[in-house]
């Protein structure tokens, strides 16, 4: 119940917002109008709530394991309705706007700080946000040496998937990283290939950080 609960409030949330995304995004673009948000952030509400409470965090009584799915689930959800609006607005104007990834920062860092309050696990609270530096500083140094691959706003994105990743387990953010460039690998080729992009053509790079994420999380839950 609580699955479907979610999927239902994350999908309304995204279908509420979809005349902001234009807005930020300033198109009318077919991925903005495709209803593709709604769908995703709907899929990341389910797995939000298979996710919540599952990992490592609350190893301590039942009780408190109990309340401390409470924050996580709303932090989890937080993030998929966020990733459900970032993956169309990237792909129709290849943009992470800062409205919607840096407040993600904040939200992730109270909710998973109060889940940390409650199951005394601050060990997984600074994992997450020593996992988020990481990979700022990985994705900043890509950025640098090759500005035309990546931009700002996947910088910022990956700050904010390694936080949550990071709250997952190490291992974790490494598979949701390397994920992310096999992705896009293939998307790549695939585009090459089919003669629909060349070799300078511009892939939105968001969508694949995502998925990895997404992949990453799948495989903490037990696949």
């Amino acid at each position: 119940m609580t699955v479907l609960l979610t999927a239902v409030v994350c999908g309304a949330l995204a279908a509420a917002l979809t005349g902001r995304i234009r807005s930020i995004a300033d198109s009318d673009s077919r991925w903005l109008r495709s209803g593709l948000h709604v769908g995703l952030a709907a899929a990341g509400g389910a797995g939000a709530a298979g996710l919540a409470g599952t990992g490592s965090v609350g190893a301590g009584s039942v009780g408190a394991g109990s309340a401390g799915a409470l924050p996580e689930l709303i932090a989890f959800a937080a993030l998929a309705v966020a990733c459900g609006l970032l993956v169309p607005i990237d792909l129709a104007v290849h943009r992470l706007p800062d409205v919607v990834v840096v407040p993600m920062y904040p939200v992730l860092l109270a909710t998973l700080g109060v889940t940390s309050a409650v199951t005394g696990d601050w060990g997984a609270l600074g994992r997450a946000a020593a996992a988020a530096l990481a990979l700022l500083a990985f994705y900043f140094t890509l950025a640098f040496i090759n500005p035309s691959g990546l931009g700002l706003g996947d910088v910022k994105l990956a700050g904010v998937l390694g936080l949550f990743l990071g709250w997952l387990g190490w291992q974790y953010v490494l598979i949701g990283t390397l994920a992310a460039f096999a992705l896009n690998a293939v998307v790549a080729l695939a585009l090459l290939l089919s003669r629909r992009a060349g070799r300078h053509t511009g892939i939105a790079f968001g969508p694949a950080m995502i998925t990895g994420a997404a992949v990453a999380a799948w495989l903490s839950a037990g696949g």
